[in-house]
């Protein structure tokens, strides 16, 4: 728990699962395209227009000026042709034409020829077919380009009745035949059951005959389901890593754009080429951007893209055609939007819950992402893995990086576990801000909150141990008071959710305690021990006044939290009972957490004067300074008694 400013949540989206946007027409063509044809046309003209002309003419002489210059000696040479047809060229290089009588040409013309030294060619007049082919070949050459472009286009065109507009109802799946991805199952550290479904899968496509002799048949798809980052694409690369079939990967994504029927077009495509190399497995990532729930409104939609795609999908996996060989796995963050109709047997026969990794698995996790680093000896996968609870495996791949990059900062290439710890920090509470100091009325103060929060901890038997205490301003947070859970919990006694109430609020009691008022910096603490009290009186049954009742307050529509479809089936008078009830709890928590305080008011203040010395202290500081032996793993068990379901809110979860 912390002294915050201010607490951020993030706004809500109204909706109902199973909502879908009102199709919307393609957007035009762009504008540049209704000027090809014109602008192709017009380049054609002026190609034919002006690359004959683009050589310097040969000036036409007279006979009489032909002799004239001969006789000036500034002919170089000239070839004469039987019709009498004369080019030549200047003594400057220039070209010129002319016709000379024929009668005269060996009489008068060749001896003057012969006294100047003109050079002279006598040519029969004849063109070569493969000159006059190529002259109009190249002549022709602009109109052959246009056309041939015109046909090009006509034939990709020609695909919309089998693969789409210009090839665009092609899939755009990834096909992994010989070269496949080098991730394997012993990368994936944890998760044994799914592995093991996943992996009865792959080996029901490299031995099928061993299944069919039970009369065993192969599941047709299999969904993983899980928070986003607890590794499902990663599951799916080590399938493509063991499997010794064809991997098609795809994105859900990928399936719909802006004409309409493509969708359709590459889900046709996709399980043809499925088909063609099974036994194959088909993986279809985020498969909730084409598999939601479809409107029951009854609602008149025309070309509704999405529907389409989810109906063609449908239609491939249980149809009348079969696709024997082909296995179908898919991941999403967002089970409760898919479509009962994909979600049935027959389409998906296994639905894998993948969730969060438990304190063993997070450890393994982060063994497995030190690899390629160096780390100090005193670093304890165990100890991390106990202060990371509610981390998924990307968070603790980015919490392995963040320790890397503290190391790097100090100009280190070892990382040690204080870097470990710099950087859970960094990423629970944010970056610390060294601009934000602190009045000396504010900083005690903050001292004073936190040094309750942690002796209340350290005085209830069944809270968690206190870890760390800073007042060190990071992210909101004006300080922090860090708890450990002894081991991972999976039920919540009676008496640990009270001790939790106690915690909670003794930062607010150490403020009443020696300050004589409360502050705003209590206003997050206030909201997750109303949260937790509410949770107690209306879902476990742990309210007297109200009996053995549940009342849930509704589920995240999302696996990772945000938006609750909350719901009140119960009339007001109940709603009375509830709050008076929560409010009881409330004042009972606090009062119990003041009496702690007031009854070792010189332990809090040894412990704030410590903090405001240090400003941070570990946990067995607390402890020594409490009096009391500080609880190391395994050395307190679970509390017997009462039991409850987790709170949502994650008590076990570090309290900040």
């Amino acid at each position: 728990m912390g002294v915050e400013e201010a607490h951020v949540t993030r706004p809500s989206v109204p909706g109902v699962p199973g909502d879908k946007p009102n199709a919307s027409a393609p957007p035009p063509p762009p504008w540049w395209r209704t000027w090809l044809v014109p602008l192709g046309v017009l380049a054609t003209i002026v190609l034919l227009y002006t690359i004959p002309t683009s050589h310097t003419k040969p000036s036409t002489l007279s006979y009489t000026q032909f002799v004239t210059d001969v006789q000036a000696g500034q002919v170089k040479a000239v070839t004469i042709t039987p019709d009498g047809t004369t080019n030549g060229t200047f003594t400057d290089g220039k070209t010129f034409t002319t016709t000379v009588p024929v009668q005269l040409a060996a009489t008068q013309l060749l001896p003057e020829l012969q006294a100047k030294k003109v050079e002279v060619t006598a040519s029969t007049g004849a063109t070569s077919l493969l000159g006059t082919i190529g002259g109009i070949l190249i002549s022709f050459l602009p109109f052959i380009v246009l056309i041939g472009f015109f046909v090009y286009l006509g034939r990709k065109a020609g695909g919309q009745f089998s693969g789409g507009a210009l090839g665009v109802g092609r899939s755009k799946a990834k096909i992994f035949d010989a070269e496949r991805p080098t991730t394997r199952f012993s990368d994936v550290a944890g998760y044994e059951g799914a592995k093991q479904e996943i992996a009865e899968i792959v080996d029901f496509l490299r031995a099928p005959d061993r299944y069919r002799k039970a009369g065993a048949i192969a599941p047709r798809g299999v969904l993983m389901a899980g928070a986003p980052g607890v590794g499902k694409t990663l599951l799916a690369r080590a399938v493509a890593g063991e499997a010794q079939v064809p991997f098609i990967s795809v994105t859900g994504s990928s399936f719909v754009e802006m004409f309409v029927g493509v969708g359709a077009a590459r889900v046709r495509d996709l399980f043809a080429e499925a088909r063609k190399r099974a036994p194959a497995i088909i993986f279809v990532d985020e498969i909730d951007a084409i598999g939601q729930r479809r409107s029951g409104t009854g609602a008149m939609v025309s070309n509704d893209e999405r529907e389409q795609t989810l109906n063609q999908l449908l239609s491939e996996m249980d149809g009348f055609d079969p696709a024997t060989g082909v296995v179908v796995l898919a991941a999403t963050n967002r089970p409760e939007v898919l479509d009962p109709a994909l979600l049935r047997p027959g389409r998906f026969d296994r639905q894998v819950m993948i969730p969060l990794p438990t304190q063993v698995e997070r450890a393994a996790i982060l063994a497995v992402h030190a690899r390629g680093r160096t780390f100090e000896p005193d670093v304890d996968w165990m100890v991390v893995a106990r202060g990371t609870p509610g981390f998924s495996g990307a968070d603790l791949a980015n919490l392995v990086n963040e320790a890397a990059i503290v190391a790097v900062r100090d100009s280190r290439n070892v990382v040690s576990a204080a870097d470990l710890e710099a950087a859970r920090d960094r990423i629970i509470m944010g970056r610390r801000e060294g601009s934000n100091v602190l009045l000396p009325e504010e900083k005690r103060a903050v001292a004073v909150h936190e040094s309750g929060h942690a002796l209340v901890a350290a005085y209830c038997e069944h809270a968690d141990p206190v870890h760390k205490v800073t007042i060190l301003p990071s992210g909101q947070a004006l300080g922090v008071t860090h708890q450990l859970p002894l081991a991972e919990r999976h039920l919540y006694s009676e008496s640990y959710l009270l001790d939790s109430l106690a915690v909670r609020l003794g930062g607010r009691a150490a403020e009443l305690v020696v300050l004589g008022q409360g502050s705003t910096g209590a206003s997050n603490d206030l909201a997750s021990a109303t949260d937790l009290a509410t949770r107690m009186v209306r879902e476990f049954g742990l309210s007297p006044e109200l009996g053995p009742v549940g009342y849930p307050l509704g589920g995240a529509m999302y696996l990772t939290g945000g938006q609750e479809v909350s719901s009140r089936p119960f009339a007001e008078a109940t709603q009375r009972i509830v709050d008076s009830e929560v409010s009881r709890l409330l004042r009972e928590a606090e009062e119990r957490a003041v009496n702690l305080l007031r009854e070792h008011r010189d332990v809090l203040d040894e412990l704030s004067a410590t903090l405001l010395e240090h400003e941070t202290v570990d946990g067995e500081t607390v402890y020594r300074v409490a009096g009391r032996p500080y609880p190391g793993p395994g050395a307190r068990p679970v509390p017997a008694g009462k039991v409850a379901a987790a709170p949502a809110s994650g008590t076990d979860a570090p309290i900040g």
